[in-house]
């Protein structure tokens, strides 16, 4: 796999394996579940799919949309930060790249831990840096880990797991990917044949330097992993 295309392949094997680590027969709830993506990974579980369904795929027409989206199977459609479900009523509870969409981020954080019985898992994953989506509900980015290490203490949970997604080389490497297509939209042009081969040095340069990395994620990277649970 090539420097900067591991993203998302990153966050699903970390999301499938704390998932499989979820008991047979544990309620779980995928808050923010959109079209369900990972209802795939819960085959052992009592699956629970909530979310506001109100976006269609065409959002506002500005940054990245995706054209279509089936919500058609959810099991309830609420607010993500009032959710009519008893206290302590899951077991778990995934929350995957859904906090950048949210106007009141922590207000979720704190209807989580109300919603999970203690010992409960808090499955997150958001965005420390990205491209605007699903607009006009994304209202944030740059959520690190001190926005872990901070909220969750503060809302009830012990942190387990938080993982650093990707580097700066990385995440340089996706966005130079990124600048033909973006040309292609914004500017109606695309890399000439000489910036393309350009464009392929650099790349082995950021997988070179990404190979030998030692913390540059502490300046940039895809996004944290967080796993918690509930006191």
């Amino acid at each position: 796999m090539g420097v900067g295309t591991n993203n998302q392949d990153r966050r699903e094997k970390w999301l499938e394996a704390a998932l499989c680590s979820l008991p047979a027969g544990a309620r779980v709830l995928d808050a923010g579940a959109g079209q369900q993506k990972y209802r795939k990974f819960c085959e052992h579980l009592r699956y629970v799919a909530q979310d506001f369904a109100r976006y269609d795929g065409k959002g506002d027409a500005r940054g990245l949309q995706t054209s279509t989206w089936d919500q058609s199977n959810l099991d309830i459609v609420c607010d993500i930060t009032a959710i009519p479900e008893p206290d302590r009523s899951f077991d778990a509870i995934m929350c995957i790249e859904v906090l950048e969409h949210l106007p009141e981020p922590l207000v979720a954080l704190r209807e989580f831990a109300r919603l999970l019985r203690p010992g409960g898992q808090l499955i997150l994953t958001a965005p420390f840096c990205c491209l605007t989506h699903f607009a006009p509900y994304h209202f944030y980015t740059g959520f690190s880990r001190y926005f872990y290490q901070t909220h969750l203490p503060a809302c009830g949970f012990e942190i387990d797991d938080l993982v650093d997604n990707g580097n700066y080389f990385e995440y340089l490497a996706q966005e130079l990917r990124r600048v033909p297509t973006v040309s292609d939209r914004f500017v109606s042009k695309r890399p000439t044949l000489l910036e393309h081969l350009a464009t392929r040095l650099v790349l082995s340069m950021l997988k070179r330097f990404s190979a030998n990395d030692r913390g540059s994620s502490e300046l940039l990277h895809y996004g944290c992993f967080a796993r918690a649970t509930k006191k």
